[in-house]
């Protein structure tokens, strides 16, 4: 086991914010599998079917490392082989049982280089800004986690030609604008998308819309985002994929003529859906 301090563990941190939805799993396709986790979802990759072993993509709240491994087992048998761990990002609420999923399961993890800093220990993210308005989750994020992590030696970037380690068939797609190393994940064959938090199916600043889990596209939530123009050009990209269905950080996925029609408004009406009309981090 690595010696890791509490500033890694998350330990002293808790969100006293739990969603509807905390706690039940929903298979959005054979093997991709949505768990989610008080505000935050978690994605098992794998097809229980065919082999006990997954990937799992982001790493959930601090304090969730149980409720995982409990939903691994659940999900693919006592004997469950996890192969690698996929970081979108390292935001507190997506690595917030990184730690403690490394020492239980010794696999490797992966996120884009850009990244990195924030999860060896050179760089913390910029605070939470709740001038951005838009609900009491806003007006919170200043006393949400900013620090990194330290998981040197344990944490590896992406493959430069695009490959997602043992995710055969998915590519992955840099999407700055939340953090500067956001990636999300697309396989072609079917054009499933695992989003991270390039943009999110709640208004993610609300905490009512949070609690309730209210669809509502929206882009990348608003407190944490820091580069506007490189997150308005993210969703372009993403949309110009054509995804089949689409599974984000935060609130149910979605599918078919309704995602495309979601996607298209967001990005066409990007600043009065996603912009927030203040806020330190707009300029």
């Amino acid at each position: 086991m690595m010696e890791h301090s509490s500033k890694d563990t998350f330990e002293h941190s808790f969100l006293p914010v739990t969603s509807i939805s905390s706690g039940i799993g929903q298979e959005i396709l054979p093997d991709v599998y949505c768990y989610p986790i008080q505000i935050v979802n978690v994605i098992f990759y794998g097809n229980p079917n065919n082999s006990n072993e997954f990937v799992l993509v982001d790493a959930g709240m601090p304090h969730s490392s149980e409720k995982i491994i409990d939903e691994a087992k659940k999900r693919f048998g006592e004997n469950y082989r996890p192969k690698a761990i996929i970081l979108t990002h390292g935001h507190f609420d997506h690595v917030g049982a990184l730690v403690e999923l490394i020492d239980a399961w010794d696999v490797p993890v992966y996120a884009h280089e850009l990244e990195l800093p924030f999860l060896t220990g050179q760089q913390d993210y910029p605070k939470g800004d709740p001038t951005v308005n838009g609900g009491l989750v806003s007006e919170m994020s200043t006393l949400f986690p900013n620090h990194g992590i330290d998981v040197s030696g344990r944490i590896e970037a992406m493959p430069s030609d695009g490959s997602v380690p043992e995710m055969t068939g998915w590519k992955w797609i840099h999407t700055p604008g939340h953090t500067p190393g956001h990636i999300s994940l697309f396989r072609e064959e079917d054009r499933a998308m695992i989003v991270g938090d390039a943009f999110v199916m709640v208004k993610q600043e609300s905490l009512y819309k949070v609690i309730t889990q209210k669809q509502e596209i929206s882009g990348p939530p608003k407190y944490f985002t820091t580069d506007w123009k490189k997150a308005k050009a993210s969703v372009e990209n993403l949309m110009s994929l054509n995804p089949a269905v689409a599974v984000t950080g935060h609130g149910f996925a979605m599918n078919g003529t309704e995602l495309a029609n979601s996607l298209q408004t967001l990005v066409k009406q990007f600043d009065s859906i996603a912009l927030p009309k203040e806020g330190k981090y707009l300029h």
